[in-house]
């Protein structure tokens, strides 16, 4: 079956294409042309805007679920459909620091039904955790938090049946530069957070292979004059990619800027880092083996720092093109062709190409979610 999308933009990875119609065969993006062919089946969004669908490469739940539950109807269906309501077509389901069984669990779920979902593909595991230190522990149980091993990365991506796509490390720990090498051999990303480095350590283990940053502000050492720390690191390694949670808690407008003149679009990825109570009612819920309270807008531990989010990766968007700090093709890459590519999966999703999967969003005038599609077909309506 073809159809043709006509709308006023198409954001391609590296150009918006204006006007003109875009092809979809049997489920895959096709070419885009000016004029649609004679009597071909039109799609009409005049006046509105299709982008790829969005890439959430560090979440923990969303709806209620979360994959530190390790449940197959949490991460295969309540998240997985949830998140067609923020725009998300590919996720990297995140449990947080726990024991090696809590872990492995999840990666057994993950990887022996990761093609069952019901909307939203999984894409792979990120765990943000074990291997962080305590003094950047954030709302994570440092009980749990250990030197890398690698027998524990072997164990954890037999069970994943190799879906364990990067794994969050702090890389002053004893035999992390050891561990980065062989981990990043054997082809799993690592990224540096919820760490104390100083400047020098943190380069280093960029220097033995990882190459992305942990929600980047958040749960690392700060820059100064005399030591520049995890963040000036990542302002001074062009070739790595930022995480960012842009939901004017987590990270000031004016510091998100920052970064994105420091590293640019292709290398910041937008997250939500989000908890189950995404998408739900402010109140009382759990992060882990912690109770925190969703209130205005955010998730606060009972110290009064934030914990995770309940942001979306829709609004994350939205949010960096209102503060002006993005142009829409940039907050659109930063949430879709750059996270994809952050974790090595751009060959499947988070650009309109032809012969991939047509997974892609609409788009109104004020960038506000019109509808979800996965493999050509409507799955979401706002």
């Amino acid at each position: 079956m073809t159809y043709y999308i006509k709308a006023d933009q198409f954001f391609y990875a590296y150009e918006t294409k204006k006007g003109g119609f875009l092809e979809i065969t049997d489920g895959k993006f096709g070419e885009w042309t000016e004029e649609a062919p004679a009597g071909a089946d039109i799609l009409d969004y005049s006046g509105q805007s299709i982008a790829p669908g969005l890439v959430e490469t560090h979440i923990h739940g969303f709806g209620g679920a979360d994959a530190q539950d390790a449940e197959v109807e949490g991460i295969m269906g309540t998240m997985s459909e949830g998140l067609l309501s923020a725009g998300v077509t590919s996720f990297l389901p995140s449990p947080l620091t726990d024991d090696h069984e809590g872990l492995k669990a999840v990666c057994t779920v993950v990887g022996e039904h990761y093609q069952e979902t019901r909307g939203a593909k999984v894409r792979g595991i990120f765990f943000e955790g074990p291997f962080f230190t305590e003094e950047k522990k954030g709302a994570q149980n440092p009980k749990y938090m250990r030197d890398a091993k690698m027998w524990e990365l072997e164990d954890w991506q037999e069970a994943a049946h190799g879906m364990l796509k990067k794994i969050g490390l702090a890389p002053e720990r004893d035999g992390s530069e050891d561990f980065i090498r062989k981990a990043t051999e054997s082809g799993v990303v690592i990224a540096l957070g919820h760490s104390n480095a100083t400047y020098k350590q943190a380069v280093a283990g960029v220097q033995a292979g990882a190459s992305v940053w942990v929600h980047t502000f958040n749960g690392m050492s700060g820059m100064t004059h005399q030591e520049p720390g995890m963040v000036g690191a990542i302002l001074n390694t062009p070739n790595t990619y930022a995480e960012l949670i842009c939901d004017g808690h987590h990270v000031r407008p004016e510091a998100a800027e920052i970064v994105m003149k420091m590293k640019g679009a292709d290398h910041v990825v937008l997250i939500t880092d989000s908890m189950r109570a995404a998408g739900l009612p402010d109140g009382p819920y759990m992060l882990g083996e912690y109770e925190v309270e969703v209130r205005d807008g955010a998730a606060w531990l009972p110290t009064g720092r934030p914990a995770a989010s309940i942001l979306t990766l829709k609004t994350a968007v939205k949010n960096v093109i209102d503060w002006g700090i993005a142009t829409p093709a940039e907050a659109i890459m930063m949430a879709s062709l750059t996270p994809a590519k952050s974790v090595n999966i751009d060959d499947v999703c988070g650009q309109i190409k032809p012969g991939l999967s047509a997974d892609f969003i609409v788009l109104d005038n004020d960038f506000d979610l019109v509808a979800t599609y996965l493999d050509g077909e409507k799955r979401y309506e706002a």
